[in-house]
């Protein structure tokens, strides 16, 4: 039997060949270095959902009106689903249990969106996070319902849908926030100007920088360059920053091109803080994930407690149970 695995299994140039939107699934007995780079690419973005509700989480209670309240309840309550969703997306490859996933998210070895691992201080940083990161992850996610693992671009039918939906919560917010008093409008610059640079470097180092691009393009995972996806979010997001009365900070600098699109200069951007970031290395990311471990200990007794009642035969059938 594993001599006919191995006849079957495709080689990296076979799989080069086919690679197209949606092309391979658990049927197909992909080599290693593929279900890897998948696995990898998959498992960070569903750390980053995880990891993106848990710095959204407190604000619920901040939210200055029930109806704000219940809104980003549920949009918190969306990211923790995307994660489950991609993690079982990830499963499939057969590389890592979602289990092996989220413990390694717990145990800081989990790697994620740098955004997430900013503390977040006041109500006003939240349309940085819930419009013009979650705008830039539209931006990412749109190309991915072309990615070549099946489950991954079906998971982003249900997830950018979502999503869209979260966009324009955050755009609503900041909106208020830009037409509210003066007081409030000078906090949504503030906070503009502090996460403009990080939102900037959220879709990664630069093309000459990215270690992983090329394969996961020659094998259909990725269809944009880094820099592609990132003059794209320019070219959309600076028009509605300004048209919120939103002032470009001095740096990073933006070229203007006479053509209405948009470069950053970018050894403007602190690539040094960034990598200590990826690196889960930077202190409030660190609390981050002890604040993630801590949750996922405390409910450790749940997952004991449903494992032993399976065990004993707990889940069985209705009719069995009756």
């Amino acid at each position: 039997m594993s001599g006919e695995r191995e006849d079957s299994r495709m080689d990296i140039e076979q799989v080069k060949e086919r690679a197209g939107p949606r092309e391979f699934s658990p049927k197909d007995d992909l080599p290693e270095d593929y279900r890897k780079a998948a696995t990898r690419m998959i498992q960070f973005h569903a750390n980053s959902e995880i990891m993106g509700a848990y710095l959204e989480k407190p604000f619920i209670r901040q939210a200055p009106s029930l109806d704000r309240k219940l809104a980003f309840s549920a949009k918190v309550q969306d990211e923790i689903g995307h994660g489950q969703l991609l993690y079982r997306a990830a499963e499939s490859l057969g590389v890592k249990s979602r289990d092996q996933m989220l413990d390694e998210l717990a145990a800081g070895e989990g790697k994620f969106l740098n955004c997430f691992h900013y503390p977040m201080e006041n109500w006003a940083e939240v349309p940085m996070i819930a419009f013009f990161v979650d705008g830039a992850a539209m931006r990412r996610q749109a190309t991915l319902k072309r990615t070549s693992w099946e489950p991954y671009a079906h998971a982003m039918d249900k997830v950018c849908f979502e999503e869209g939906f979260h966009v324009k919560h955050g755009e609503d917010i900041m909106r208020e926030l830009a037409t509210g008093s003066k007081k409030e409008q000078e906090m949504l610059q503030d906070a503009f100007e502090t996460w403009w640079p990080r939102i900037i470097q959220f879709f990664g180092p630069t093309n000459e920088k990215s270690t992983h691009h090329d394969f996961s393009a020659d094998v259909g995972l990725k269809t944009m360059t880094n820099d592609e996806l990132r003059n794209a979010f320019l070219n959309a997001y600076i028009p509605k920053a300004r048209k919120y009365g939103l002032e470009l900070p001095d740096t990073p600098r933006i070229r203007d091109n006479d053509d209405g699109t948009y470069e950053v200069v970018e050894e403007d951007l602190d690539w040094d803080e960034f990598f200590t970031v990826a690196k889960n290395e930077y202190e409030p990311g660190k609390g981050q994930i002890n604040t993630r471990a801590a949750a996922q200990d405390a409910v450790e007794w749940v997952r004991n407690s449903l494992d032993d009642w399976e065990s004993k035969g707990g889940a069985t059938t209705p009719q069995a149970a009756d």
